[in-house]
């Protein structure tokens, strides 16, 4: 058991090591202009809708997937440095940005708070074996990240998120904390979650070779709900419907 699970914590730390690679989640300051963007955006939505607040880091928190929620899966919190601004991320085509931040496990647009848990999923084969060590290496990694907006912000992320996924289908640029990573193509995928919800299987380069990621981002009321799942292999097959699921039914 405790060799398992020191091979399931090198697989965790591989991957997060390589999203935070990937995604150019390093940066910590936002320019200036970006935030005066989000606060007047943010003002000029509570200000259309002012009955529908964003709810308080600590309760949002609390509405996130936990261990009890998921078997078959390791669930555990995000650490400080792989907790992402929307404002760290930016793209070289400004349709792009909100897919950007959804990809570097940020809550895309102008969220009034934020939370992130990563979720692993454990391999079926046990054995203590290399070939059992090698599945705990390749294991999907799925962030997922709250969002809750005031006014209605995350009909407005959403909107964009939309757009984004047809006007970026060619490839962008994603640009964040002295890194730039090519996505080469957003190709559409199907899920059905929440009030309403969009996926996408986002090929990026990584050292030349193609590298996949699954990503969903589903809204229930004001808060959006986004999952960026990827492996240290560079494949992932499937979208994480397991994960999606609880994490829906934890929305309401």
């Amino acid at each position: 058991m405790r060799a398992r699970s020191l091979r399931h914590a090198g697989a965790v730390a591989a991957v997060t090591t390589l999203a935070l690679a990937l995604t150019a989640c390093a940066g910590e300051e936002k320019k200036t202009e970006d935030t005066g963007k989000a606060d007047a955006s943010a003002s000029a939505s509570a200000a259309a809708t002012p009955d529908v607040k964003a709810l308080p880091a600590a309760e949002l928190e609390k509405l996130l997937v936990t261990q009890a929620d998921l078997k078959g899966y390791q669930v555990q919190p995000a650490k400080p440095g792989e907790r992402v601004n929307a404002g760290d991320v930016s793209a070289d085509k400004a349709a792009c940005e909100t897919l950007a931040e959804a990809l570097s496990w940020a809550a895309p647009g102008t969220p009034g708070a934020s939370a992130t848990v990563k979720t692993i999923q454990v391999p079926e084969k046990k054995k203590e074996s290399f070939e059992g060590a090698i599945g705990a290496l390749v294991a999907p990694v799925t962030s997922v990240t709250l969002g809750s907006y005031a006014g209605e912000g995350a009909q407005e992320a959403f909107a964009s998120l939309k757009t984004a996924g047809t006007e970026c289908a060619g490839g962008f640029t994603v640009h964040g904390g002295g890194v730039t990573t090519k996505v080469h193509k957003v190709a559409p995928d199907t899920v059905t979650a929440g009030d309403e919800a969009l996926a996408w299987t986002v090929t990026r380069d990584m050292g030349g070779e193609p590298f996949v990621t699954k990503l969903v981002v589903l809204r229930k009321g004001n808060t959006l709900a986004g999952f960026s799942t990827l492996s240290v292999s560079g494949e992932v097959k499937e979208q994480p419907k397991t994960v999606i699921d609880a994490q829906a039914a934890k929305l309401g």
